[in-house]
């Protein structure tokens, strides 16, 4: 149940600015897409390369959103 709900606000929230964090890595940038298994982020460096990263949904510990 929880799940769903925080997949619901996930994808309420694409195209903000957001900071995503698992175990072990924490990946800052745009929220792009959200589906019942993953997050796709977009890494915003400031030095023109765009790294797209695929997160499953199940391994965020929390999202923050920035303004």
């Amino acid at each position: 149940m929880f799940s769903t709900t925080f997949i619901e606000e996930l994808q309420s929230r694409i195209g903000e600015r957001a900071e995503v964090a698992t175990d072990n890595n924490l990946v800052q940038g745009i929220l792009v897409n959200v589906t019942n298994s993953l997050a796709l982020v977009v890494e915003t460096s400031g030095y023109g390369t765009n790294d797209r990263v695929f997160i499953g949904v199940d391994a965020i510990n929390f999202v923050r959103f920035l303004a």
